[in-house]
């Protein structure tokens, strides 16, 4: 009885390990590393959505260099078109982090191949972005082309800091 009970705990728990998978359509790209995702199972006529901000990857910040480079190339690559996303986690504003495939290809990563997203420096590197990252940056590839790119973590914190 109790190896069935120990059983069926390992089970329960490994479901909320899993990511949920949805298939939809990204609606509006707000911008290099945020969309706006509306779900199949969403009716059409409904306005529901999910905001969703590309796991493991860190674009520049509108009006930072590269910033609307990588929303532009977001756009052409996912707006209007059938998506594949992997919801990971949610973050503290309520966001649902997640990792995008179009035509069965990895979003996140073709953004850090690109040269147009900073590879992720937290946790583990599952999906390989850091190797990525490297690869853009040894080929100076999109804002590698600059001798020393400024990550959008840094420029939002030197946006925040008061003028005195």
């Amino acid at each position: 009885m109790r190896t069935l009970l120990a059983l069926w705990l390992l089970f329960a728990a490994s479901g909320t390990v899993c990511a949920d998978t949805l298939h939809g359509v990204v609606i509006v790209v707000i911008d290099g590393d945020t969309v706006l995702f509306r779900p199949d199972h969403y009716s059409p006529g409904s306005r529901a959505f999910l905001k969703v901000r590309l796991a493991d990857i860190d674009a520049p910040e509108t009006g930072q260099p590269f910033g609307e480079a990588a929303t532009e190339a977001l756009k052409a690559r996912v707006l209007k078109r059938r998506a594949q996303l992997e919801i990971v986690a949610t973050d503290a504003y309520g966001r649902k982090l997640g990792r995008l495939t179009v035509d069965a290809r990895s979003v996140n990563a073709e953004l850090v191949r690109r040269g147009l997203a900073w590879a992720s420096t937290r946790g583990a590197d599952r999906h390989g972005m850091r190797a990525l990252q490297r690869e853009a940056q040894d080929g100076r590839i999109g804002l590698w082309r600059d001798a020393a790119p400024t990550p959008p973590w840094a420029w939002r914190k030197a946006r925040a800091a008061p003028a005195y």
